[in-house]
């Protein structure tokens, strides 16, 4: 029987959890939930107070903790999922030891902000775990419609495609289908991207700019995505599958998405603190932005749609003229 620890207690951690317990694999779950009294609650009256609390958590088959090395001490395969900026408090107090002979699973889109890594990379420099023995969750998948139970795919990448299978193997439900992948470091850029051009694209809409426009934005973005991919990557892959031009369309047009529903803010004005103080939640393309720009800048690469988010977001360039020169460049 597997032993499957979820690092993380928000709405994408609470939805794998319901995938997890919606699949008949026999399995044992042990969850970190941060907060003492959501715990509390969850063992009361089964369900997240906090995120997705429509979906029942099925405690038969899952014990809480309140500590994530009670986690890791129990379990074989760990889910890190929280957001990529409070990853590195979350495992504070793990050393490289507690992750051997763990099967490390990364449903993180985003970048570590303080050392500007992927988790993957992250996970291998901190704790030495091997990339082999890494496995990368992409999408389209929003955490809002699992909870609906409305069909969705997920995509596994790995360097060692059979792990990815075993882990695709706990996912699948009659709402969840599995792809697996040996891209890794391409699913794991990609769902950064993803993004960071949905900011865009929630920046132009808040700007005004309509479904035409967004069309040949996101258009640009796929294409600025697989040049960026394959600068740090180089190898066979193909852009429009639904890792890559599949979650980046959801994220853009989604009403579920975070990043979307952030830029759009930005665009009708607000700024960067106000409209993370409104949302309350981690929108993961504004500290992406930022790690994409250094990785660009170091690899010398050509990333106007980036470029333009990041001057918005973090060298206060004013919107309406950020984009008006940016349209100017697609084509």
């Amino acid at each position: 029987m597997a032993n499957i620890g979820v690092i993380g207690s928000g709405s994408w951690a609470t939805a794998m959890i319901k995938m997890l317990t919606d699949n008949h694999q026999e399995k044992q779950i042990n969850w970190w939930v941060r907060k003492e009294e959501d715990i509390e609650y969850i063992e009361q009256y089964h369900h997240n107070p906090s995120y997705l609390s429509a979906v029942e958590v099925k405690l038969d088959r899952i014990s809480l903790f309140s500590d994530p090395k009670d986690v890791f001490a129990n379990s074989d395969i760990i889910i890190l999922n929280t957001p990529a900026a409070y990853l590195e408090d979350a495992l504070k107090d793990l050393v490289p030891v507690d992750f051997q002979n763990k099967l490390l699973i990364s449903a993180i889109k985003g970048i570590v902000p303080s050392i500007k890594m992927i988790v993957g990379e992250f996970l291998n420099q901190k704790f030495q775990v091997p990339l082999e023995d890494t496995v990368v969750v992409g999408g389209p998948c929003h955490a809002e419609e699992v909870s609906l139970e409305k069909l969705s795919y997920l995509t596994f990448a790995s360097k060692n495609t059979a792990n990815a299978a075993v882990v695709a193997q706990y996912f699948q439900t009659h709402y969840i289908k599995t792809v697996v992948s040996n891209d890794l470091l391409g699913v794991e850029y990609g769902a950064v991207l993803k993004n960071i051009y949905a900011l865009a694209c929630g920046i132009c809409h808040g700007l005004g700019y309509g479904d035409n426009f967004q069309a040949v934005l996101i258009s640009n973005a796929i294409r600025e995505m697989e040049y960026f991919v394959n600068a740090i990557d180089p190898q066979p892959r193909e852009i429009n599958q639904s890792a890559y031009l599949g979650d980046l369309l959801v994220t853009s047009y989604s009403q579920f998405s975070r990043n979307r529903t952030f830029g759009n803010m930005i665009g009708k004005g607000y700024s960067v603190k106000s409209a993370q103080l409104e949302m309350n939640m981690v929108a993961e393309g504004y500290f992406a932005s930022e790690c994409i720009q250094d990785i660009i800048l170091d690899h010398q690469l050509e990333m106007p749609i980036c470029n333009t988010v990041y001057n918005i977001l973090y060298k206060n360039q004013s919107a309406t003229v950020a984009v008006k020169t940016l349209a100017d460049k697609l084509t």
